[in-house]
């Protein structure tokens, strides 16, 4: 089946689930004005997360963030970060960046909101601290299959010595562009990490429609591979497809700091919603210390919305999207400590996935149809599927308000690295009467 019969499936999938009230229209909630940073987060909302607030947030769990590079100063991230380590051997260290992608992550996982008077931007685990890695991504110029793998597999070995209960990485090379061997060296890693009790999460990629291209680390069987709904609960046109999404997240109209002039940005893709993946995890190990990471992955998987077409998995959706207020409240049983809800075969590390861009290459994907619970995913869901921003390629981020052009300059990197990160660091100057938070 091609890709343009997939996404014609997914509208008219959409379409139905709203027709049958599975995702509901605008709801009843006191009036607010609509021009601070914390009030657009509407993932925070649908994923009710003032009233996760109030059991946890996720304290006393680090959670790792391996990107390129990080504003540590950002004033909804004093204080979240902990003494980090740079792996790119670019100047500046750790501190330095030459996008705002790895401070976006982060705020999405910790931020605190104290920006801007307190109405700053969230994250859905502002307790966490974050370790910060940097890697050479790409943005600043061409980086080799060896060289990016390699910097991720030595950021996870040191998160995992570091202590780290999760550790995010919102970046990917497209299979095309890698060597077997580098990837097998990484999926070693990767399986070491899990040995020891690490849950890693990773972005399976926004190139659904420019050939659904297997990227690493997202599809690797070492990971949990996540791709992106928007506000509807239906999957995204760009989430990457394939036996490697385990869960999905909230992925579209996403506002989070950044490092553009306004200090926020709106964005959209599997990044985003692997940081969301990330903070879930993190809340449900706050509350449950002495769980495995096989267990904190059974109950978010348990607890998933579920495909509407009763699936047990789909490879658009995966097991469903998240839902860490029913991870919290009624988790259920975690089941056995030693063992993986998704199982990985003994050679871990197969050849690259076949990057065809057709569907049935592996299994062919079911309609983007999950069907989360309306109160957790798609609380002011709009009665129509939002237009899609434009994407900006493998890269970058949109400012809140603009001024800044220079987003444009990451698609250089794009000739060697297919990165998952979809926020260019600068946009067009606001016309008047536009929304100042969209481009």
């Amino acid at each position: 089946m091609g890709q343009t019969s997939v996404r014609a499936r997914r509208r008219v999938v959409a379409a139905a689930l709203l027709a049958v009230g599975v995702v509901v229209g605008p709801v009843a909630a006191p009036a607010v004005a609509d021009d601070t940073v914390r009030e657009r987060q509407w993932h925070l909302d649908a994923m009710h997360a003032p009233e996760m607030w109030q059991i946890t947030k996720g304290q006393g769990i680090t959670v790792a963030v391996i990107d390129g590079g990080f504003r540590l100063d950002h004033p909804d991230l004093v204080g979240q970060f902990l003494p980090g380590k740079d792996f790119s051997d670019s100047p500046g260290g750790v501190g330095s960046f030459n996008d705002g992608h790895g401070t976006e992550m982060s705020s999405l996982i910790a931020g605190t909101g104290r920006g801007v008077g307190g109405t700053g931007a969230y994250g859905l685990a502002p307790g966490v601290k974050v370790l910060p890695l940097k890697i050479n991504n790409g943005s600043a110029g061409s980086v080799t299959s060896a060289d990016f793998l390699s910097e991720i597999g030595q950021a996870v070995n040191y998160a995992v010595d570091q202590g780290a209960k999760v550790v995010n990485i919102s970046q990917g090379m497209a299979a095309a562009r890698t060597s077997p061997d580098d990837v097998a060296k990484l999926d070693r890693v990767l399986a070491t990490a899990r040995a020891k009790g690490v849950l890693v999460v990773a972005s399976v990629g926004n190139e659904a429609k420019s050939g659904n291209l297997v990227s690493y680390p997202g599809g690797l069987p070492n990971v949990v591979g996540v791709g992106a709904v928007d506000r509807n609960g239906t999957v995204t046109d760009e989430s990457e497809y394939g036996p490697q999404v385990a869960l999905v997240a909230p992925g579209a109209d996403i506002f989070a700091a950044c490092t553009s002039s306004t200090e926020y940005c709106k964005s959209h893709g599997t990044s985003d919603s692997a940081a969301l993946v990330s903070a879930s995890a993190a809340l449900v190990w706050s509350v449950h210390p002495n769980w495995t990471a096989n267990q904190i992955l059974r109950v978010l998987i348990n607890t998933a919305g579920k495909p509407k077409d009763g699936s047990a998995r789909t490879d658009d959706a995966g097991y469903g999207a998240v839902r860490p207020r029913i991870a919290l409240t009624s988790p259920g049983d975690p089941g056995p400590a030693d063992v993986s809800p998704i199982p990985v075969p003994e050679a871990s590390a197969p050849a690259a996935p076949s990057p065809s861009a057709s569907p049935s290459a592996t299994s062919t994907p079911s309609p983007s149809s999950v069907a989360p619970s309306p109160s957790d995913v798609a609380v002011g869901a709009p009665p129509v599927k939002p237009t899609a921003e434009k994407s900006s390629g493998s890269g970058g981020a949109l400012p809140v308000v603009a001024g800044v052009v220079g987003g444009l300059v990451l698609v250089a990197g794009v000739v060697f690295v297919v990165l998952r990160r979809r926020k260019a660091s600068g946009q067009p100057a606001v016309a008047p009467g536009e929304d100042p938070y969209v481009r």
